[in-house]
């Protein structure tokens, strides 16, 4: 019997090489809604420790930031929370050739905020009621809206939360509202049913991912976006340098020689 592909990691050598291809086509999408005036949403949603962070920065860390904008909001001062609900979210709105990607959303009402008691049964069914109707507005408004939910099974994600736990550069990603996520695992689980029921719409449908794998979600989650989002390369001049200009030349070494510098350690 061949063995479950879930339970067989990817190779990094493997990830590697398609995370590349993948990175080259998103430079070429980048491109088109550069120069299209394309206005992108992705929003990434997903239990605690599901790989929100490394999915995004395998999708940015070869393109433009002017481009590729990434919004994590911290929680609502107090100023924000006599706003619209929505109102904070829609200021970081992309304007044309951006694509912005928030790293949890306007969805954390239906999730933490509803789990843990930061809002009220009336405020979490109204979020839930208006939200397709909010969606659909701003598609109506020509805004390309993707949402991913990434699913990561019980298991692995205690083995995330405990290798967290013993390393200390990513203890920083362990906080206190992640182990009460860690405990409430199956109130996580009805909310997250009851969000998707409620949200995912004809016009704005949810795709889920499995993240077991992180290297195969990462993959799976950046095909996705470059199929969601029509896109064709953008034919460009070949790039040539320009000859120095020797007009006003002096050595420019010599007028840092009584500079500081860093102390050549390594």
């Amino acid at each position: 019997m061949a063995k479950d592909a879930a339970a067989e990691r990817m190779k990094r050598k493997d990830y590697e090489k398609e995370l590349e291809k993948l990175q080259v086509e998103l430079c070429h999408l980048q491109d088109y809604v550069r120069e299209n005036k394309l206005r992108v949403i992705i929003l990434f949603e997903g239990r605690d420790a599901a790989g929100k962070g490394g999915t995004i920065k395998a999708i940015t860390e070869k393109v433009s930031p002017r481009v590729f904008r990434v919004v994590a909001l911290p929680a609502p001062s107090d100023r924000e929370k006599t706003q619209l609900f929505f109102q904070r979210y829609m200021e970081r709105f992309p304007a044309g050739g951006e694509i912005v990607i928030f790293d949890r959303s306007w969805y954390n009402r239906a999730g933490v905020e509803y789990v843990m008691g930061f809002c009220t049964p009336a405020e979490h069914e109204r979020f839930l009621n208006l939200c397709p109707q909010m969606e659909k507005y701003v598609i109506d408004g020509g805004i390309i809206l993707i949402k991913i939910w990434l699913e990561v099974g019980m298991d692995e994600q205690e083995r995330r939360f405990k290798a967290r736990i013993d390393d200390p550069v990513r203890q920083w990603k362990l906080s206190p509202m992640d182990l009460e996520s860690f405990r409430r695992w199956y109130d996580y689980s009805r909310a997250r049913d009851l969000m998707l029921k409620k949200t995912s719409t004809k016009d704005a449908p949810w795709y889920i991912v499995r993240s077991d794998d992180k290297r195969r979600a990462r993959l799976n989650c950046i095909a996705h976006l470059l199929g969601a989002i029509p896109y064709k390369r953008i034919k460009k001049d070949k790039i040539k340098l320009p000859n120095r200009s020797d007009k006003g030349r002096y050595n420019d070494q010599v007028s840092l020689k009584e500079m500081n510098f860093v102390a050549q350690r390594y």
